[in-house]
């Protein structure tokens, strides 16, 4: 965590208010980030061949359930027939409520920006969740679906984050800290390597570069325990998901099982 975060020197008066503004506007992208990412993409999907929405379709998907997605709502709610697509529901479930705060956050002075803008993220974060399992199955009665549980803890977190940011409005706390991007851009790193390599690599390689991807985050990483370590936990890994849980998870490379 310290390496994570640290503590600005002495500003001046007007720096604090330019630092708000500074997250108003991050808070703003945060807002149109899954637009902003698949339609990047979208783009490299014209360069590397991948399947799915062109940047064209993805503007327009994108910006008419920005511009229709409450009209579309109140449509349906008065007796219209058919369902609201994930565009429609990413703009009503994440992208207004991160606007509404984004707008909000530049009319407002928090007592304690870390906390507040702590807060917010975690609500991005529980909003994002909610809008995820959306397409998920809900309860039927006292049966729990696929869906409960990532919506109960996405409202709670919702919650949770509400509650730590109006705490940071309203009673004094620390200001904000510089933040280094090297950890948490690594564990991005890592999980999207395993997510992409673990079909065509299988668990027992992808398993392990992740690992090693994710200890790239600190330069404080000794690699010769590091190799250990992962070697262990990719072993343990291949041992208990496909034999001890029966999951189909492939364990080597689709090239050398084939």
């Amino acid at each position: 965590m310290a390496e994570t975060t640290g503590q600005l020197p002495n500003e001046s008066a007007s720096a604090p208010a330019a630092r708000y503004t500074t997250g108003a506007v991050v808070i703003l992208v945060m807002a149109l980030a899954p637009q902003i990412i698949e339609f990047l993409t979208s783009c490299a999907g014209l360069i590397f061949n991948f399947s799915g929405r062109g940047p064209l379709q993805v503007l327009s998907a994108h910006g008419s359930a920005l511009i229709l997605a409450v009209p579309s709502l109140a449509t349906q709610s008065f007796g219209g027939k058919g369902s609201l697509s994930s565009d429609t529901l990413l703009a009503l479930i994440y992208s207004y409520p991160m606007l509404a705060v984004a707008v909000f956050t530049f009319l407002v002075r928090p007592r304690a920006p870390q906390d507040y803008f702590g807060g917010v993220a975690m609500m991005g974060l529980a909003l994002f969740a909610l809008w995820a399992s959306s397409d998920l199955q809900g309860m039927h009665g006292f049966s729990f679906g696929a869906g409960t549980a990532p919506r109960m803890f996405g409202v709670l977190l919702l919650l949770l984050g509400g509650a730590v940011a109006g705490i940071g409005l309203v009673t004094d706390g620390p200001q904000l800290a510089t933040y280094h991007w090297r950890g948490p851009l690594f564990v991005m790193l890592a999980i999207v390597c395993f997510a992409l390599s673990i079909r065509p690599l299988g668990l027992v390689v992808s398993g392990l570069a992740s690992f090693l991807i994710a200890a790239l985050g600190t330069h404080e990483t000794r690699w010769v325990e590091t190799l250990i370590v992962g070697a262990c936990l990719t072993g343990a890994c291949a041992l208990l998901f496909p034999y001890v849980l029966g999951l189909p998870m492939p364990l080597f490379p689709r090239f050398l099982v084939q």
